[in-house]
């Protein structure tokens, strides 16, 4: 049979011969081109965590209902552990996906969303009537506008900053406060504007823009100072002394301090920036 050149092109080179297309997708990609998209798939270790947390902060609202409050605020506890193990665990193991993000926000909306909300409500506000559901409404609305802010600004805040109190963090200033003052066996009645003003606090810090340290940068796998270590060891040893009278205060200080920042950097002239400043990806586990 007779064969023909091939045909040329105007400059007179030949044209490649296209590839097989049973072999095409073993070749290797350029990266930033044709990438996969992100696995849909469901892996059970990261969502497990997650689930124990969402499991914690259904027994947070159980035990509220049933006037356990110091279980109910050692579960909420208990769930920021969880909660802050979920993404760290998704991403050692290479397991993230869309799935697991969106679960765990879910998630913590009802461990540090509603659960606070009601611990607070059932322990001292629920004698204030209305003014008592609102600020617990206020709490809870926080939360929500907070988790979905931060679901929406991921990938232009600044990591080393969360763009208001993180929802556990608040949380555990409010179920702190009642832990400690259960601790102290005084009774919620007794407290109601305090409760009230601890309430409005954090809900509204939450949807503030005000900077709080994400602690982000910390990275584990390198070597760190002698003083690191001795220093985490000190906080534990303080925690474990008595933990009601250490906690609550360790998270108010943390509550307080992104106002402490945010004024000192505009005295200085230099707002802090709530704007991604570097080319680094976002890993979208992260959610709080």
């Amino acid at each position: 049979m007779a064969t023909f050149p091939r045909r040329r092109n105007k400059n007179g080179v030949t044209p490649a011969k296209p590839k097989n297309s049973r072999f095409a997708k073993f070749a290797r990609r350029v990266r930033g081109q044709d990438e996969l998209p992100r696995s849909r798939g469901i892996y059970l270790l990261p969502n497990a965590f997650t689930t124990g947390a969402l499991f914690c902060g259904f027994y947070a609202i159980v035990m509220a209902m049933n006037q356990r409050f110091e279980y109910a605020a050692w579960a909420i506890f208990v769930a920021m552990i969880l909660d802050g193990l979920d993404g760290r665990i998704a991403r050692l193991t290479n397991t993230q996906s869309e799935f697991g993000a969106q679960y765990d926000s879910l998630a913590d909306m009802v461990s540090f969303g509603a659960a606070p909300a009601l611990v607070i409500y059932e322990w001292s506000l629920r004698g204030m009537g209305k003014l008592g559901w609102i600020a617990a409404f206020v709490y809870c609305a926080g939360a929500a506008l907070r988790l979905a802010r931060f679901n929406t600004n991921i990938e232009v805040v600044d990591k080393r900053f969360f763009q208001g109190m993180p929802s556990p963090a608040a949380a555990a200033t409010v179920v702190g406060f009642v832990l400690l003052m259960n601790d102290l066996e005084i009774p919620g009645l007794q407290l109601s504007w305090t409760s009230f003003a601890i309430a409005l606090f954090a809900g509204l810090t939450m949807v503030t823009n005000v900077p709080f340290y994400s602690f982000k940068e910390l990275n584990f796998r390198k070597s760190v100072p002698f003083i690191f270590v001795f220093v985490i060891a000190l906080v534990f040893a303080l925690v474990s002394i008595d933990p009601p009278k250490v906690m609550f205060p360790l998270f108010l200080i943390y509550g307080l301090s992104g106002y402490a920042v945010f004024f000192w950097r505009m005295a200085k002239g230099k707002p802090v920036s709530m704007i991604q400043t570097d080319d680094e990806p976002v890993d979208q586990s992260e959610r709080r």
